[in-house]
């Protein structure tokens, strides 16, 4: 920093007191330093400041202690360290008062979950997990509004005033399953990696939660990647419409092309969706069967429909990859 080295360790940060000042918001310096001392404190850092108070040097308390996920023989490489407080530590802020717009957004992003099998959900998108040890991720505004110090009718506003500014996108479930709150940009900004694209239905099916079947066929909110061409629906022992059936098909189709299963992007490939079982009040299970047009592989799904008052919910609850041999 202006031409001077300084060595830092584990848990350890340097910055400029102009940037602290930044950092907290503040008109002026004397009240980031007031926001040191009380941090101090509180026991949850420890500072000194150098040349002539321009600089601060400042250290998390128990860093190592309680960063026991990674060995970590070497400095962060994210410029500031507030952001990597313990868990437990910002339950304390958060509990403290009501919580600004910033303080809530940093709440969800500390508690951000992505790819850990113990959360549901979590394999889509980074989804933000409150460690409720239920594996859920799915809340209230209530929850949320107990947690922020603020009104359900608040932590609606608060949360579409983000989701309007694409910070956040929020999908709701019908009845009282909940919702769930996932955070955009939050690989590219902390790991430098391509973000993920959030499919409510996929995101539905995943934790067998009902979503929307349109009634009427022109109500259909999907693409063109699939035509009625290319479908073949059995209505064999089924008691789900065709046209449900064929929606199902459709969605279903857009959800693997988003994998990378190259048979979909195709206007030549077929889909056959035929009953493996008898129709009765608990599901209904079908064999989806993606056919290649010029002789290459192809693929076999089972889906499971679960029947309800409100429209058919699709759940994939087996999924195989093989080819097909000879019209078998």
């Amino acid at each position: 920093m202006e031409h001077i080295t300084y060595l830092v360790g584990p848990g350890e940060w340097i910055c400029t007191l102009a940037d602290l000042q930044s950092w907290f918001r503040c008109k002026f310096q004397h009240q980031a330093v007031s926001i040191l001392n009380q941090l101090e404190k509180q026991n949850c850092i420890t500072y000194s400041m150098l040349e002539k108070n321009k600089v601060v040097k400042f250290k998390i308390t128990d860093w190592q202690k309680d960063n026991t996920f990674l060995e970590y023989n070497c400095p962060c490489k994210k410029d500031t360290g507030f952001f990597f407080f313990p868990i437990a530590r910002v339950h304390e802020f958060i509990s403290m008062g009501k919580c600004s717009e910033m303080d809530i957004l940093l709440d969800m992003w500390i508690h951000a979950i992505y790819n850990d099998p113990s959360v549901q959900g979590s394999y889509s998108a980074p989804v933000v997990y409150y460690r409720n040890h239920t594996g859920n991720p799915l809340t209230s505004f209530q929850t949320l509004g107990d947690r922020w110090s603020h009104s359900k009718a608040t932590v609606s506003r608060i949360l579409k005033k983000f989701e309007e500014n694409n910070l956040i996108t929020l999908i709701s479930f019908k009845g009282k399953h909940g919702s769930m709150i996932y955070l955009n940009y939050y690989l590219s900004v902390m790991f430098d990696i391509s973000d993920v694209m959030i499919d409510k239905e996929e995101i539905a099916m995943q934790l067998q939660l009902p979503i929307h079947v349109p009634e009427n066929k022109e109500d259909f909110c999907v693409s063109e990647s699939v035509t009625e061409e290319q479908i073949t629906v059995s209505e064999k022992d089924s008691c789900v419409s065709e046209s449900h059936m064929r929606f199902i098909i459709q969605k279903v189709a857009e959800l693997l092309k988003t994998q990378g299963i190259p048979c979909c992007e195709c206007p030549k490939t077929q889909y056959i969706l035929s009953p493996l079982s008898a129709c009765n009040s608990e599901l209904n299970q079908y064999t989806l069967t993606i056919i290649c047009p010029y002789g290459n592989k192809a693929y076999q799904f089972e889906l499971t429909v679960h029947p309800q008052d409100v429209p058919a919910i699709p759940i994939p609850s087996g999924v195989t990859d093989r080819a097909l041999e000879g019209g078998e």
